[in-house]
């Protein structure tokens, strides 16, 4: 461990870093600990970015969805495939080195990275699988047996009794700050999910390093925010971390984002303010003590989870320099704070907004909205909005008159039109940050409806697997089985002939992809559920299970997951869908706004510059040229930071919904980028894809 002294106010304050960074790598997730996207180097320029080209491709043998920005350490290129298994490359070629397993079977679970820690000779990639945290040697990809139990310790640890048997696991890679490591989790979204506590684990032996409670217990600050039988009824959970954290090593700080507490769309049984859930969460990071904090959405009932870890920014205002912390929203506004109390550094109005139409919900009277910076995607959708290039315009104005719509609105019977949509505003890939104080962000304009129903209604007449699936599956999958595949959902009427029984058993406990697993459902209940879908008699099974287990606080339940499409699974709102933008944050204004991908089927019928749904980040080189993929069009493209002029694109193997990574080997400059599709109905991928100059 080297370790840095700076002298601040006549005192020493004394923090870690894990090495010393080269400008070269590409370090950490999202380029560094403060997750500026940016990188120093500058070989590839807006002149010669003509010259680019494939320089080599590494293809996994894992296809599907594959988020991985890969890290790049003095020549060497780590990541994880679409399985989540564990590899390395020789950056400058493409080789392989070593690659580890953590099973023998392979499971698509999502995950976006790993992390290096090094002190002295020892260099550790530390990474998830399931609700495991493993560590392996850097050099060999062995399994380091000394950390936890024999190689690995569980996620589980510091989350308590109501943690135990229900799903969880990690897709974002672990915050190290000196010998720690503080990692993200993901848990169900509904009634009966583990509870979110934020895990610091020590990176040498695996032991928990302290916990933070992100539904404060009895006598801690915030639990009068919430019910006082939280923790002991066993419905609420979540108010986790999953997007990653960002450190700021100077103050040993370390801002974390939250998401909702389940369940996501009904509060009856979490009545309050909900804090820590929907909170930029300033900790300690030695400590996990908290410093401040700022909740960004009071009870949460519309699953407006805070998406990427913040950027850490220098900005001038009002004649001086400012430190900020800023976190993008789902709901597409931008909040600014500074880093030391969490004053919001541009003004924020906390606004009234409408109560709930159910008698058992009571929704926050108030919401906190920026004035600056202003949002980076339409906040409502009026009839003006609505596609006129739809074969389905009629029909689409129709239903939109039929929703309930507006800021903030309370989901109820009726249906309700959330915008910008479930997944962004901005999303997980986050923003670009220059040292000129310009901020660089994607975002996507596709509204969800929304809609909850009584949870007795109807249920009696279901028995056994039936009953299971309408509990369980039906959410995302719908009564009837059909899905919603233009939303992400697919059809379960055929799953009989893609599955075995075991595959189908496997898959329902662990889950892949956007599906979380259920282990917590009972054996008795799993047979019934996969006898349901495949068609087979019904046995009975007399067992309720956990995942949408109801209480009387639980009166109401999500219907199911809509987005405002059109029979070609286009959005019912006029383009663009998707959008990059640029933000001055010295001023709060934008510099500029540019579609960010394009339809085919639009563009061959003249409706250019039409955007496409987008995952993944930018990132930003000291040259000026922004690179991004995202876009279902499986594209990868560079913008000119100054404008947003698209100064080059390519085609790319599957479209990456991932976020790319550069750095310098042998004196040569590559970006690299995961391709691996499968998202929004593309095709699927395996390919890690290099670009370099031509020589």
């Amino acid at each position: 461990m080297r370790l840095l002294a700076i002298l601040i106010a006549g005192h020493f304050l004394v923090y870690a870093c894990t090495r010393k960074q080269n400008p070269k790598d590409w370090p950490e997730y999202l380029g560094g600990p403060e997750r500026s996207h940016f990188s120093a180097l500058d070989q590839i320029t807006k002149e010669n970015i003509k010259d680019l080209e494939v320089a080599w491709v590494y293809n996994s043998g894992d296809s599907g969805v594959w988020q991985c920005n890969p890290i790049v350490i003095d020549g060497t290129l780590y990541s994880l495939t679409a399985a989540s298994e564990a590899f390395a490359l020789e950056a400058a070629t493409g080789k392989e080195k070593w690659r580890f397993a953590p099973s023998e079977k392979k499971n698509f679970l999502k995950n976006r990275g790993v992390a290096f820690w090094q002190k002295d000779d020892d260099k550790r990639i530390l990474f998830s699988y399931d609700e495991w945290l493993y560590a392996l040697n850097a050099e060999t990809g062995e399994v380091i047996r000394t950390f936890g139990e024999d190689g690995k310790v569980s996620l589980r640890t510091g989350l308590g009794e109501n943690g135990k048997g229900k799903y969880l696991m990690s897709r974002t890679p672990g915050t190290i700050f000196e010998d720690l490591i503080i990692m993200p989790t993901v848990m169900m979204e509904e009634a009966g999910a583990a509870p979110g506590f934020l895990q610091a684990f020590h990176v040498k032996t695996g032991e928990l390093a302290w916990v933070f409670h992100t539904i404060p217990r009895k006598g801690e600050f915030g639990a009068d925010t919430w019910p006082e039988d939280v923790h002991t009824k066993g419905v609420v959970g979540a108010a986790n971390n999953w997007t990653g954290m960002t450190v700021d090593y100077k103050r040993g700080m370390i801002y974390v984002p939250t998401g909702s507490a389940a369940p996501d769309f009904f509060g009856g049984s979490r009545k309050g303010q909900n804090l820590f859930a929907n909170t930029l969460l300033a900790l300690d990071a030695r400590t996990g003590k908290r410093k401040w904090h700022y909740q960004i959405i009071r009870h949460d009932i519309w699953d407006m989870d805070l998406p990427s870890p913040p950027n850490l920014m220098t900005i001038r205002k009002d004649g001086r320099e400012r430190e900020v912390v800023v976190q993008q929203t789902k709901k597409g506004y931008i909040f600014v704070f500074d880093r030391d109390t969490g004053e919001p550094v541009f003004p924020v109005e906390e606004v009234k907004v409408p109560a709930s139409p159910i008698a058992e919900e009571e929704a926050w009277p108030t919401q906190p909205i920026p004035k600056l910076p202003l949002p980076i995607a339409r906040q409502e959708i009026l009839e003006s909005d609505l596609n006129i290039h739809s074969p389905d315009y009629d029909s689409l104005k129709k239903v939109y008159h039929s929703y309930r719509k507006g800021k903030y609105l309370p989901v109820g019977e009726v249906p309700t039109m959330v915008t910008p949509g479930l997944m962004g505003g901005a999303e997980w890939g986050g923003a670009a940050v220059d040292s000129d104080g310009m901020l660089y962000v994607n975002s996507n304009e596709v509204p969800w409806i929304l809609t909850l129903r009584p949870t007795s209604e109807g249920e009696a007449q279901f028995s056994g697997g039936e009953r299971v699936y309408r509990n369980t599956c039906s959410t995302c999958h719908g009564p009837d089985r059909l899905g919603n595949p233009a939303s992400g959902f697919p059809s379960l009427v055929s799953v009989k002939e893609k599955l075995s029984h075991d595959d189908l058993a496997n898959l329902i406990s662990r889950g892949r992809g956007m599906m979380p697993g259920f282990p917590q459902l009972s054996a008795s209940d799993k047979k019934a559920l996969i006898g349901f879908l495949f068609g087979e008699k019904e046995e009975g099974s007399g067992e309720d299970p956990i995942h949408g287990q109801t209480s009387p606080a639980d009166a109401w339940t999500f219907k199911g997951y809509t987005k405002f499409l059109d029979r070609e699974g286009r959005p019912g709102i006029l383009p663009p869908w998707g959008r990059f933008t640029a933000i001055d944050m010295n001023t709060g204004q934008q510099k500029w706004q540019v579609p960010l991908g394009e339809i085919p089927s639009y563009k061959a019928r003249g409706i250019p510059n039409s955007g496409t749904e987008n995952y993944g980040g930018p990132i930003l080189t000291a040259s000026g040229i922004l690179f991004i993929a995202a876009t279902e069009d499986a594209k990868f493209r560079a913008f000119d930071k100054e404008n947003g002029a698209l100064l080059w694109e390519t085609d790319v193997p599957a479209p990456a919904f991932s976020t790319p990574s550069t750095f310098e080997v042998n004196g040569a400059q590559y970006v690299v980028l995961s391709c691996g599709g499968t998202t929004l109905g593309t095709k699927k991928g395996d390919a890690l894809v290099a670009f370099k100059l031509k020589k």
